[in-house]
């Protein structure tokens, strides 16, 4: 099934709601194009974090969960994620590339391996991160504050509101 990861883990390391002024059906579209834009975009480190590697970049590369597997977001994948738009929950794969640049040379470091689900109720959204491998160089909630940023800034008014627990 398409947007369910069969064997999500059960243990979280993160997990943030968000209020919204938008349906389910608005809200996972902007978060599917958001995640698609990201995808292969080269950035430099300090725009998600405080570096912990100086002059590198990141390059972040997400992908939809169906059944076993994870499938790219690229133009075709996401047309077909936009026909089943209004579940309750979507599951995404990420991968953080680094890469360290010196005197011309780039080099890879390791990666982060993140799996994300998103879980939808009205007006809501909430943000379930596991961090598979990797040397956590951006953390959970780092990843979760940059998606929502950037979600954030494809409208004219902010849309997603963090949440405060009782």
């Amino acid at each position: 099934m398409l947007g369910k990861y069969e064997n999500f883990p059960t243990f979280i390391h993160f997990l943030k709601k968000f209020s919204s002024t938008c349906n389910i059906k608005q809200l996972q579209q902007k978060l599917v194009q958001t995640l698609k834009e990201l995808n292969r975009k080269t950035c430099h480190f300090e725009e998600i974090s405080i570096p912990t590697i100086p002059n590198s970049e990141i390059i972040f590369e997400f992908g939809i969960a169906e059944e076993e597997n994870f499938n790219f977001l690229d133009e075709q994948e996401v047309n077909r994620v936009l026909n089943i738009l209004g579940k309750s929950s979507l599951d995404f794969f990420c991968v953080i590339r680094y890469y360290k640049y010196n005197a011309e040379k780039k080099t890879a470091l390791k990666f982060d391996y993140y799996m994300l689900r998103t879980k939808f109720a009205a007006k809501e959204i909430e943000f379930q991160v596991f961090h598979k491998q990797g040397p956590h160089y951006i953390t959970p909630k780092e990843l979760v504050t940059m998606i929502v940023n950037k979600i954030n800034k494809t409208t004219n008014k902010k849309i997603l509101h963090e949440k405060t627990e009782n």
